[in-house]
């Protein structure tokens, strides 16, 4: 059987990967204890910076967020989120222009202008200063009115995942324009194939990432009356229908997962994480961290993401794990659906060699929680 790379292909995907796994290992090491420097000694210079800035826009005499904030000092706590995670966030702008643009470049799988990242990357940030805003209001805000927000709070946050991953086929627009999928053979076979999986959904659409990447992808996006089977124009025009169908089987076989088990771990996970941080706001007041006096003050927020952080640490290899045996059974599914395996091999082949996976990873990358297995035991485990 043909091996997935060359010799000078497997060269190039470890050139690609090594700098990464590099990266990654440092990354790992550090964040810790970045985080702790940044709450040990960063948390008091940051809250003078952010009061000062904070009774200038309290000047202004903004009536909805002191409403929604239940008095002053909103201005001064969101002023001192967005230092916290833009100081934070400072050392991975280079990283992340060097990963995302020039490596990218460099290795053939980014054809993105500087215009266009720079905008993209724009756009990411902007959305987070929204998330920050959010988070700002939305957890100390509640915090500050009721002692029962933890609970207020994970319950409807566990109902807005539900109703958010129905808006999911409108997200990817902000980014890249999609389009129907023409009408065709490709087309009648993809419905055909939905049919026989008894599998709903709302349409095929193209993403066009061409202009920007050479990345294969293929994914089905939203539920119930959104789900939608998104297709980029590169995998279309990389793969045969016959592959194409098996990576849209592949798929299917995530729609197909019990989901339910797995919302109300998360929806537990999330609420167990929020009563964590309603402790966190006790023990602040009760020894006046940082200065302070009162439950739910935001100068407790590097203390949260450092928590949050080592939950991470700790949870991913076990979310890594149930991942990456979720992609086995959806090939498994796939498989089954269309039953051509040299098609579903020759997909996951030709997509391993568009996108430069890396066919068997150091095995402690794949613990701390990878989520798709190794390219080079997917391939393998076809057809057994």
């Amino acid at each position: 059987m043909e091996p997935i790379y060359t010799a000078e292909q497997l060269a190039e995907v470890k050139a690609y990967h090594q700098p990464r796994y590099l990266f990654s290992f440092i990354d790992f090491a550090l964040t810790p204890l970045v985080l702790l420097v940044m709450v040990r000694w960063a948390t008091r210079p940051l809250w003078r910076v952010s009061e000062r800035a904070g009774a200038r826009i309290d000047g202004l005499g903004l009536k909805l967020p002191t409403k929604l904030w239940n008095g002053p000092g909103w201005a001064a706590a969101l002023v001192f989120a967005l230092l916290f995670f833009g100081v934070y966030s400072l050392p991975d702008i280079p990283i992340e222009i060097w990963f995302g643009y020039f490596h990218e470049h460099d290795h053939g799988l980014s054809r993105a202008s500087p215009a266009v990242f720079i905008v993209d990357s724009l756009k990411g940030k902007l959305l987070f200063v929204g998330a920050v805003g959010s988070l700002v209001f939305g957890l100390f805000g509640l915090a500050r009115r009721t002692k029962h927000w933890w609970w207020l709070l994970g319950v409807t946050a566990s109902l807005l995942m539900l109703i958010s991953t129905a808006l999911d086929p409108y997200r990817g627009r902000i980014y890249v324009e999609q389009t129907p999928l023409p009408a065709g053979a490709l087309r009648d076979r993809i419905t055909a194939l939905m049919a026989k999986a008894n599998i709903d959904f709302r349409d095929v659409l193209v993403e066009h990432t061409a202009s920007r990447t050479v990345r294969l992808q293929a994914y089905f996006a939203g539920t119930g009356p959104t789900r939608t089977i998104v297709l980029n124009d590169s995998l279309i025009a990389a793969l045969t229908e016959d592959e194409v169908l098996a990576a849209v089987a592949h798929e299917s076989g995530h729609v197909n997962e019990p989901r339910w088990p797995g919302r109300a771990a998360s929806s537990l996970v999330l609420i167990g994480f929020l009563f964590l941080v309603e402790l966190v706001f006790r023990r602040s007041a009760a020894k006046q961290w940082f200065g302070i006096a009162e439950r739910a003050d935001v100068r407790t927020l590097p203390v949260i993401v450092l928590v949050f952080t080592f939950g991470l640490m700790l949870g991913n290899p076990i979310s890594g794990a149930v991942s990456r045996e979720r992609e086995y059974a959806a090939d498994r599914y796939g498989l089954a659906l269309t039953g051509d395996v040299p098609a579903f091999r020759s997909m996951l082949v030709k997509a391993a060699r568009t996108n430069k996976m890396d066919p068997d990873p150091p095995r402690w990358a794949v613990l701390r929680g990878m989520s798709h297995p190794p390219i080079g035991e997917r391939v393998d485990a076809i057809g057994r």
